[in-house]
C-alpha cells in the first residue's frame, strides 16, 4: 500500500502542475488533486507515527493532529482567498463531525473487531470532555445566539474576541497536558509496554523532513483543488455545505483517519483517541479562530457563525462522543454507533 501511495504522489504532483497549466477540466483536476492530497497525507501519517513512538502517545497524537490539520488549514486559507466562506465554515463542521464520528467510530470499530475490550486513559477522556463542551457548545453556539441581535460589524467583533480567548485557552491546555501536569495521570501499563518494544519506521530527522516536504506539497496541490469546488458542485448538484462538510473534511483529514485506525488496530488506544478528540479540539479551538483572524486580511472577513444544521450536528456529535468515551473503554459496537450517526448526518447534509 505504501508503494501505491508513493507512486500516486510522484505522479499526482506533476499532473497537478501540468493540469493547471493546460487548464484541464474541473472534474479531472478535482479527482487528481483529491487523490494526491490523500496520498501525501499517508506520508504525513507514517512520519507522525514514527514520531509518536519516540515521543509518547500525547505528543505523538498532538503532532499527528497538528500536521493533519495543517492540510485543512491550508485548504481553508485558499478557500477564504477565493471568497468561499460557506465552504470554510462547512469544512470546519465536517472536521469536527469527521474526527469525532468517522475517525473515532472507525477506530473503535476496527480496533474492537480485533480486541473485545480496549482501554484508554479515563483522565484524558474526562479532561477532553470538558474541553469539547466548551469548544463546540459554548464557543460556537454563543456567537450564533448573540449574532441574532447584532449587525455584521458587531458580529465580527464578537467572533474576533471569542477567537482570541479560544486560542489562549488552547495554548494553556497544551501547557497543562505537556508541562505542568505531564505524567500526573499515568497511561495504562499495557500500552506503555507495547510502545517500548516498537521500532519507528523512520528516524526523527527523516520523519520531520518528510513532514515539512509533505506540507509544502499539500499547500501547492490544495490551491488547485480549491479552484475546482464551484464547478464540481454545479456539475454534481452538490451544495457548498455538502462540499465543505463531507468532501473537504474527508480529503483534508485523511492523515488522521488512517493513523488513528492503525493505532487502534495495534491496541494503542491512547494515541487513537488523542488523534480523534485532540484533532477536534485543535480544529475548534485553534484552526477555526486562526482562520477568523486570517480572514480579516482577506477581501471578505469570516465571522464565527455557523448555520443551525451545522451547530446541531456538532453539538450532537460532541454529546454522543462524550457518552461513549467517558468510561475509558471502547468496543466495536460503540464504534458502529458513532459511524451510524455520521452516516445519518451525511445524508442530511447531502439533501439540504
Amino acid at each position: 500500500m505504501n508503494r501505491i501511495f508513493t507512486i500516486l504522489v510522484l505522479a499526482g504532483v506533476p499532473l497537478t502542475f501540468v493540469g493547471s497549466m493546460m487548464h484541464w477540466s474541473s472534474i479531472a483536476m478535482f479527482i487528481i488533486c483529491s487523490v494526491t492530497v490523500i496520498a501525501i497525507s499517508s506520508f504525513m501519517g507514517r512520519a507522525t507515527e514514527s514520531l509518536a513512538i519516540v515521543s509518547g502517545p500525547r505528543i505523538g497524537g498532538l503532532l499527528n493532529a497538528t500536521f493533519g490539520n495543517a492540510v485543512e488549514l491550508i485548504i481553508s486559507i485558499f478557500a477564504l482567498q477565493a471568497g468561499l466562506i460557506g465552504v470554510v465554515l462547512a469544512s470546519l463542521t465536517g472536521s469536527v463531525l469527521g474526527n469525532l464520528l468517522l475517525v473515532g467510530g472507525l477506530s473503535f470499530f476496527m480496533g474492537g473487531l480485533k480486541f473485545k475490550r480496549q482501554k484508554f486513559s479515563i483522565h484524558d477522556a474526562r479532561h477532553n470532555s470538558g474541553l469539547l463542551v466548551f469548544a463546540v457548545i459554548v464557543a460556537f453556539v454563543i456567537p450564533e445566539i448573540f449574532a441574532m441581535s447584532m449587525n455584521e460589524a458587531k458580529t465580527l467583533q464578537l467572533s474576533v474576541g471569542i477567537s482570541i480567548i479560544m486560542i489562549v485557552l488552547y495554548l494553556a491546555g497544551l501547557v497543562f497536558k505537556l508541562v505542568t501536569h505531564r505524567g500526573v495521570y499515568a497511561h495504562s501499563e499495557d500500552n506503555a509496554t507495547t510502545e517500548e518494544h516498537e521500532e519507528p519506521e523512520w528516524t526523527k530527522k527523516k520523519a520531520l523532513t518528510i513532514l515539512l516536504l509533505s506540507t509544502l506539497a499539500v499547500a501547492y496541490v490544495s490551491e488547485s483543488l480549491v479552484h475546482t469546488f464551484e464547478a464540481v458542485g454545479e456539475q454534481f448538484g452538490w451544495s457548498e455545505l455538502f462540499i465543505g462538510v463531507i468532501i473537504v473534511a474527508i480529503v483534508g483529514n485523511a492523515a488522521e483517519h488512517s493513523s488513528a485506525i492503525i493505532m487502534a488496530m495495534k491496541n494503542k488506544m491512547d494515541v487513537a483517541v488523542e488523534i480523534a478528540i485532540g484533532s477536534t479540539l485543535q480544529i475548534a479551538m485553534f484552526v477555526a479562530p486562526v482562520l477568523v483572524l486570517i480572514s480579516l486580511f482577506m477581501p471578505k472577513a469570516m465571522p464565527l457563525v455557523f448555520t443551525m444544521p451545522e451547530l446541531v450536528a456538532m453539538a450532537t456529535a460532541v454529546l454522543l462522543t462524550i457518552s461513549v468515551s467517558n468510561d475509558g473503554e471502547s468496543n466495536w459496537f460503540e464504534g458502529l454507533t458513532l459511524l451510524a450517526a455520521y452516516l445519518i448526518m451525511g445524508i442530511g447534509f447531502y439533501l439540504l
